[in-house]
């Protein structure tokens, strides 16, 4: 395999029993092979992708006092933006290449999770910052909660299983800007080998060359989308949930050939988190004698919490 598979959610949400069958065999092999898919017939529609894009541009253009204004301290970095080197990948001591920003999900003052999650950052000087960035998040998650749904059905649960912890759920709409290059790097690369702690990561940027996922020889090989096409990896928390009969491929940035180092890259994922309460227990369905039990029992929050430790994000 040169490239991870390619499948359509208008597949899925057609009226048609084959096709939807069709993309949840196919979503559900590419899962257990390599953890990877590319993605078509999503939400986002290109005027919104284009938009974001020239946002997030100008975001990262302000003077960095400006963002820095941004930076809110005892957050875990969960909103708003967090600068340069500060966060590493679990076992790792260099900080990434990058910077970031973090908006988080939009509920109604009437929510049971209106008191749990930190309001989203409006930056003052760019308002269609925050207009673009909360559209693109609704346009994610609705995608992602189809992906759910049809994970659901090949796992033998009810289509709707994970409606009930996504919807409402802790996720993060991440703009990412990888600078320039300008000195040597000594060890870090624009993000090292890591695996997503959510249950599935929805990539928007992965066009060009930069973005390796690792298959089960070990080997690296380059994720490219089509223009159209999101990119979309199971993460640990599913992983976890279904005993690992779901991969979790761990996968990284690397850095360009020295000839393009002066170019900035953007990509924009977006982490699908359940809502904090959801059991992570393995599924009684993916468990049986020759695929016995492999993780302790544990809540999404939990598992979270842990994380962000090991990433730096929050100190213990």
């Amino acid at each position: 395999m040169k490239n991870i598979p390619s499948v359509d959610l208008r597949d899925f949400i057609s009226d048609d029993p084959k096709r939807k069958q069709k993309f949840v065999d196919q979503i559900g092999k590419a899962f257990e092979d390599i953890g990877f898919v590319s993605l078509k017939g999503h939400f986002l529609n290109d005027k919104l992708v284009d938009e974001l894009y020239g946002e997030i541009r100008n975001f990262f253009a302000l003077p960095l006092e400006t963002k820095y204004a941004y930076e809110i301290e005892g957050l875990g970095g969960q909103r708003g933006y967090v600068s340069f080197g500060k966060e590493h990948a679990k076992g790792k001591k260099e900080g990434d290449l990058k910077e970031f920003w973090h908006f988080g999900q939009y509920v109604d003052a009437d929510s049971k999770y209106a008191s749990e999650y930190p309001a989203n950052i409006e930056v003052k000087e760019l308002p269609q910052f925050n207009i673009a960035g909360k559209e693109a998040y609704q346009m994610l998650e609705k995608t992602g909660v189809y992906v759910l749904r049809a994970l659901a059905l090949h796992l033998g649960l009810d289509e709707f299983y994970f409606d009930k912890y996504a919807i409402e759920g802790n996720s993060i709409l991440r703009p990412i800007h990888y600078p320039p290059i300008t000195v040597e790097p000594e060890n870090a690369i624009r993000a090292a080998a890591h695996g997503d702690i959510n249950l599935i990561t929805l990539l928007m940027g992965a066009q060009g060359k930069g973005l390796q996922v690792q298959n089960h020889d070990g080997e690296w090989i380059d994720a490219i989308a089509e223009p159209d096409e999101l990119v979309i990896n199971v993460g640990d928390m599913l992983s976890r949930h279904t005993n690992n009969k779901l991969k979790s491929t761990i996968h990284q940035v690397v850095n360009p050939p020295r000839e393009l180092w002066g170019t900035s890259r953007y990509s924009i994922p977006f982490f699908m988190h359940p809502v904090s309460e959801m059991r992570l227990d393995c599924l009684e369905n993916c468990i049986d004698a020759e695929n016995p039990k492999l993780y302790e029992d544990i809540s999404a929050g939990e598992f979270l919490y842990e994380r962000l430790v090991d990433l730096g994000l929050i100190k213990k």
